[in-house]
């Protein structure tokens, strides 16, 4: 019997980069096959290629022993593939059943649209893969997990039998995660098959069958989970050794540096999401503050480094009042900000790396006499910061564009911890990146808490919370409902907290 899906020889090239170098990868029906790599081996670019975004230079696709040709999305669906993108392509206003039908809608007579026929097709589709969705509901109300279920009816109403899904966990709970683990594996029991790209070793480990590993463009190695361990996959994507554990001492907390009491602060939409959080962090110490993303950490993060307006509350740092202050008074007190966006917020792409790594002492000596900028010094302090934090880039005038996320990460960190700093404010400062990049950051933090720095860390990502947190507080809806030892408590535990769950069910 053929296989359900064979990517045979993809090849994919842009401008001075082979992406894809004549990949082959086999999908059995029924099967759950990840695949593995860094940040630009070529994994979604091979995903992109297999849902008709792009066009490959070489290779073939066939499904069912057969030999297709994938122009669009369309194509892809019309041969059973569908995929679920890491950012919902959901429409929050719209209820379950009009996001599954939008761009496939049934229209009765007089044009009017079958909402009822497609609710009751989605019922019988969520209750036959034990999917657990409301049609009527409407896609703003429901948590993030239930989301991610929606655009999984939407490919299965579409009668998809391959499915790829893009970083599926990357934005879940940990009980969200065990949700999505047993809706994987309902669905390859009732024949579908998957392809899910992920960083998260723990997880291919607990749910593939087969595993294939990506570095640089090329096929590196193919295992599954009972023959290769954690540290085994790490190796084979980075092609060196990685410590996957975050090696540290007990903290040694000193004087209090950041101090924030009942702030309240409004999001975009003039909402409250900040409502009333008071905490504080001490010299040596990181205070990781967990949640769902969405739940009031941007905002808070953005009042603290000057970035938005809280309406009431205070922001103490050294003993100075910085409530609503400007991001230039907040960096000249000793803040560092690694931001949640590192390209909206942390760099700018144009510019090249040796400017990116002077954004917030430009104006200051040696890189600045009066209002002239002293060119040999910034390249004299890029070439420096290029070596020692390993940036790797073409050279210092390459545009932060340019590199990969890692690196562009890399940049930030090299800016925000090569001058005297108090207090680091880390938002996600691994969002998006490959085993090795996250060793590398997270030793950086652990060498500045040693060093005496506060460090206040925002994650969605729990093991990060628990890997680097002296002190975890979970903030859940606005609200900082536990402050506790990192030591004292259990993943699970801080997962319930994180969904809003406070006391143990009885």
């Amino acid at each position: 019997m053929a296989p359900v899906l064979e990517l045979k020889g993809i090849t994919k090239r842009f401008p001075g980069v082979l992406a894809n170098d004549h990949i082959d990868l086999t999908l059995e029906e029924g099967q759950i096959h990840a695949l593995l790599g860094e940040n630009g081996a070529g994994k979604t670019t091979l995903m992109n290629i297999l849902y008709g975004l792009y066009q490959p230079d070489e290779g073939e696709i066939w499904v069912q022993g057969k030999q297709i040709k994938v122009h669009s999305p369309s194509d892809a669906i019309a041969s059973g593939i569908g995929m679920v993108h890491q950012h919902f392509m959901l429409i929050p206003v719209f209820t379950v059943t009009e996001n599954v039908m939008l761009g496939d809608e049934d229209v009765r007579a007089g044009g009017i649209l079958d909402r009822k026929t497609v609710a009751a097709k989605i019922r019988q589709i969520s209750e036959q893969y034990n999917l657990q969705v409301d049609p009527d509901a409407y896609v703003e109300d429901l948590p993030v997990g239930v989301q991610q279920r929606v655009e999984i009816i939407k490919l299965l109403y579409r009668e998809a039998d391959i499915l790829i899904l893009d970083e599926p966990s990357a934005v879940l709970t940990p009980q969200e995660v065990e949700e999505l683990i047993k809706i994987m594996r309902s669905l390859v029991e009732k024949g579908k098959s998957i392809i899910f790209i992920t960083h998260k070793l723990k997880e291919v480990l607990e749910i593939a069958d087969q595993i294939t590993v990506i570095r640089r463009g090329k096929v590196v190695g193919a295992t599954t989970p009972q023959e290769a361990d954690q540290n085994q996959l790490a190796e084979m994507m980075v092609g060196r050794q990685v410590d996957l554990e975050v090696d540290k001492e007990p903290g040694r907390p000193g004087q209090r540096v950041l101090e924030v009491k009942d702030l309240m602060v409004l999001d975009d939409r003039h909402q409250l999401a900040v409502d009333g959080v008071s905490f504080e962090v001490m010299e040596g110490e990181v205070l990781g503050i967990a949640g769902v993303q969405g739940n009031g950490q941007t905002e808070l993060v953005e009042a603290i480094t000057g970035l938005r307006l809280s309406t009431s509350g205070k922001i103490v740092i050294t003993d100075e009042d910085l409530t609503n202050s400007t991001p230039r008074q907040i960096t000249e007190q000793g803040v560092a900000h690694v931001p949640e966006d590192r390209q909206k917020d942390g760099l700018v792409l144009p510019f090249p790396v040796a400017d990116n790594l002077i954004l917030n002492t430009y104006y200051q000596a040696p890189f600045s006499k009066g209002v002239v900028l002293q060119a040999d010094k910034i390249l004299e302090n890029a070439n420096q910061l290029i070596k020692d934090f390993d940036i790797r880039t073409p050279g210092a005038m390459t545009k932060a564009g340019a590199l990969s996320g890692g690196n562009q990460q890399k940049v930030i960190v090299a800016r925000e911890f090569s001058r005297p700093i108090k207090l680091l404010v880390a938002s996600q400062p691994t969002r998006g990146l490959d085993v090795g990049s996250i060793e590398y950051i997270h030793r950086r933090i652990i060498e500045k808490r040693d060093q005496g720095t506060a460090i206040l860390l925002v994650s969605t990502e729990l093991d990060e919370i628990m890997g680097l947190s002296d002190r975890i507080a979970v903030m859940y809806r606005g609200k900082i409902v536990d402050v506790m030892p990192a030591q004292a408590v259990t993943k699970e535990q801080v997962g319930l907290l994180m969904a809003g769950i406070t006391q143990p069910a009885a």
